[in-house]
């Protein structure tokens, strides 16, 4: 168990009655304080068995449960359950509550007055983007989809616990909300540091939502478990590379960002300049665009060799424009959006003042993509030897 693991599954192991495999074959993992752990697997794999083995929804076979160092493997399960928020799918929201007190369910179970439930309800709701005037004494019929399922998210969070628990929690929403709502977790997630951990079928969400991602195979057993980034660069195996999928490099473009490219020095010319030096400096670079920038310094087109021929007075009117821009904390998977839309295959970055900053060209994601993949492999080469 490392030291600043909250949660430590130690060798668990979970055979139902009946059954000579096991669902669970002693699992050893460790969750860090404050971290989104997802567990992402084919169906089957028993990922929500290893949710509910966590809170002891079902009890383990054998193996040991560490929270804060501690083994509950023995403790009170109710008592366990309250000190861990539980969200899930199909929400599970008591239809004859309001939604006040949907979210005040556990607080009650702990002896708060109505008072501070009432207040917490609230807050909570506001927390999670509904009006507490509008919708705490609703009933759950009353809401949609993605407004029962931000209830769940705030009942899980009624008693401020550690430990989150979330069990598909927007597998059953529409596209557009669904990526609402995991958005908005993200965001909560960056103010409360949560230690969560998070059970979906669906990898582009286990990238999107988590810190780490463990990639399960049969009984729950680790296929790969790291961060999104190197599991991208690197999947360890063919397992992994197929339950990936195609586009894997792709993907991983979300997770660097245009700073960490060094961009040469890019063709540009002013209003003012002349057809040869537009052309000097393109034959000069042995580019087939240049960038026409305003009086201000922002890139306002691309321009070829035939664009500038005529002399200053038709660059207004010649080339394509430039289009959307980048900024220094855009992901590279952003740039390769703009640059497939680009009529130069290019894409203009901006500084903080809009002012031309150079471009990023494929090039450069093709020299991302290998080093990243370099460093996932030299970091597992280096754990092997350690």
């Amino acid at each position: 168990m490392t030291s600043k693991a909250k949660i430590h599954l130690d060798r668990v192991a979970k055979t139902y009655p009946g059954s000579k495999v096991p669902a669970v074959d002693e699992l050893t993992l460790d969750i860090l304080e404050g971290e989104i752990l997802v567990l992402v697997g084919p169906s089957g794999c028993g990922k929500s068995t290893t949710l509910r083995l966590i809170n002891r929804m079902i009890e383990p076979s054998g193996g040991r449960i560490m929270l804060d160092g501690e083994d509950v493997t023995k403790a009170n399960p109710d008592k366990l359950r309250r000190r861990i928020g539980y969200v899930i799918q199909q929400i599970g929201l008591f239809p004859h509550q309001t939604i006040a007190q949907n979210i005040g369910t556990v607080p009650k179970m702990l002896g708060w007055d109505k008072k501070k439930i009432a207040a917490r309800a609230d807050e909570l709701l506001a927390t999670v983007g509904l009006d507490p005037e509008q919708y705490r004494d609703r009933f759950p019929k009353e809401l949609s989809g993605g407004q029962a399922q931000r209830v769940g998210v705030a009942r899980a969070l009624g008693a401020d616990p550690d430990i989150m628990l979330m069990d598909e929690p927007f597998g059953a929403i529409d596209p557009i909300t669904r990526d609402r709502l995991q958005n908005e977790f993200l965001r909560l997630q960056e103010e409360l540091h949560k230690t969560i951990v998070f059970v979906t079928h669906d990898i582009d969400e286990a990238i999107k939502m988590g810190d780490r991602i463990a990639i399960l195979g049969e009984r729950s057993t680790i296929r790969q478990y790291d961060t999104p980034e190197r599991i991208l660069a690197y999947p360890v195996d063919d397992f992994v590379n197929d339950f990936i999928g195609t586009g894997s490099t792709i993907k991983g473009l979300n997770f660097q960002q245009v700073s960490s490219l060094t961009l040469p020095d890019y063709p540009a010319i002013r209003p003012e300049d002349s057809a040869d030096v537009a052309r000097g400096k393109l034959d000069a670079a042995g580019e087939e665009w240049l960038v026409l920038l305003d009086d201000a310094g922002h890139p306002q087109r691309w321009l070829s060799t035939d664009d500038v021929a005529a002399g200053p007075s038709t660059y207004g009117e010649k080339g394509e424009e430039v289009g959307d821009t980048l900024n220094q904390d855009d992901t590279l998977f952003t740039a390769l959006e703009h640059m497939v839309q680009s009529a130069a295959g290019k894409s203009c970055v901006v500084d903080e003042s809009g002012r031309f900053a150079g471009v990023v060209e494929m090039a450069h994601l093709n020299k991302a993509i290998r080093r990243a993949q370099y460093e996932a492999q030299r970091h597992y080469e280096e754990m092997e030897r350690a």
